[in-house]
């Protein structure tokens, strides 16, 4: 791709081609995550901590926290934050990795492992207030993650309260206890053949929402996990749209 080519892209935004097209050539996704801006916070403990932001064309929007997959906050993750704004949300990519990104699986669980939950949690609730506090944003905020982060979606509600909240295909507790703090509504993404986030896991979480009266939604899909990645081998175009324009609708009816 000549320089030209590059700069053109660059100049719409790289968002106008199809986000599985995007996503599918790592370096469309590359020049949609240059068009993010990266931004900082810093922690009560002084641990300075950053983000990849992306803002629609209209504000004020609503505004959303997404967390990335167990390999970090890559192109991916941030390709996604460009996604979100091009459908009229402020988004904000939060890096639990400290800047590090894994190539491999091993690389990958190295640096989840290293994750410490205190801080997480601690990083997820100031970017949800950041978003809060930001002129941009209609007041309204909410989480969205996938796998590692869909886990960390629902950790962060739990921590303050958030309009929306969506999982895919990430770990959740069957503990009413746990669930409790819930504040807002919750949509859920999994897929069938999961040979580790499967129904033993989450029709007890879903038994517990209903017990305690949360309103949510959960959908089952034909797929494997990580279905909705288009860099994966396990991914189903069909099932992620089906599971993206939920996502829309859920976020247009709870952060509009």
């Amino acid at each position: 791709m000549n320089e030209i080519t590059r700069r053109n892209l660059m100049k719409t935004g790289v968002a106008t081609l199809p986000l599985a097209a995007i996503l599918a050539d790592p370096r469309l996704a590359a020049m949609a995550a240059e068009t993010t801006e990266t931004i900082g916070a810093t922690l009560a403990g002084g641990q300075t901590v950053s983000a990849a932001l992306a803002v629609p064309a209209t504000v004020p929007a609503g505004g959303v926290v997404l967390i990335h997959e167990f390999w970090g906050l890559n192109d991916q993750i941030k390709t996604m934050a460009v996604e979100f704004a091009r459908e009229g949300y402020v988004a904000i990519a939060a890096d639990l990795y400290g800047g590090k990104v894994g190539t491999t699986r091993e690389e990958a669980m190295a640096l989840r492992d290293q994750v410490v939950p205190a801080v997480a949690t601690e990083t997820l609730v100031a970017w949800i207030d950041w978003l809060r506090a930001d002129g941009r944003v209609n007041g309204k905020v909410g989480t969205c993650g996938w796998c590692f982060g869909g886990a960390w979606s629902l950790n962060a509600s739990l921590a303050t309260p958030v309009e929306a909240t969506v999982i895919y295909y990430g770990r959740v507790p069957g503990d009413p206890v746990l669930l409790a703090p819930l504040a807002g509504p919750l949509l859920g993404h999994f897929g069938e053949r999961d040979q580790n986030i499967d129904h033993a896991m989450v029709d007890p979480f879903e038994a517990a929402l209903t017990g305690l009266g949360k309103p949510h939604q959960i959908y089952w899909y034909d797929a494997d996990h990580a279905f909705a990645n288009p860099t994966g081998e396990r991914y189903d175009q069909a099932d992620a749209k089906l599971a993206w324009s939920r996502t829309l609708e859920f976020l247009d009816g709870n952060l509009g």
